[in-house]
C-alpha cells in the first residue's frame, strides 16, 4: 500500500516507521526539515520538504497513487485542509486526519471524514483509569 503521511511529529514519525516496518510505501510530508530526524537513520521510506495542503508537494509526494493518507500535523486546520485535498481533489481512497478540537472532530466526522480526537480518546481513557475499569 502507498500512503502518504503529512506531518512528521511524535505520532506522525511513530505511524510512518509502523507502516514502514510493515511493508508499505511510506512517504512523509513536513514543512520543517529537522522533523524528519524523528524517522531515524534506517527508514526507507521518502520524505518530502514541503507544506501538506500544497497540493503540487502533494504531487511531489505521490499522491496521485496514494492508496491511504494521514494528516497528523499539530494544526487542526492545515490537518483537515490537507485531508479535504486528498479525499476531493485526489481521491485517495482512505484519509484520516487528527483533530484535537472536540467540537470541530463532530463536525468534520459528520461531513464524512475519518477522524481521531486524541482529546477526547485522552480524557475517555483518564475517565475509565480513575473510575477503576
Amino acid at each position: 500500500m502507498k500512503l502518504i503521511i503529512v506531518g512528521c511529529s511524535r505520532v506522525g514519525a511513530m505511524v510512518a516507521r509502523a507502516m514502514e516496518e510493515a511493508g508499505h510505501e511510506v512517504t512523509v510530508v513536513d514543512s520543517n526539515r529537522r522533523s524528519f530526524d524523528r524517522l531515524g537513520t534506517d527508514f526507507k521510506g521518502q520524505m518530502v520538504l514541503g507544506n501538506g495542503i500544497d497540493e503540487d508537494v502533494l504531487r511531489q509526494a505521490g499522491i496521485e497513487h496514494a492508496d491511504g493518507f494521514a494528516s497528523l500535523t499539530n494544526g487542526d486546520n492545515r490537518n483537515i485542509m490537507a485531508a479535504q485535498i486528498a479525499r476531493e481533489v485526489f481521491h485517495v481512497p482512505k484519509v484520516i486526519t487528527r483533530i484535537y478540537d472536540p467540537i470541530r472532530q463532530d463536525v468534520y466526522q459528520e461531513l464524512g471524514l475519518n477522524t481521531i480526537c486524541p482529546t477526547l480518546a485522552g480524557a475517555r481513557q483518564i475517565h475509565a483509569m480513575l473510575k477503576g475499569n
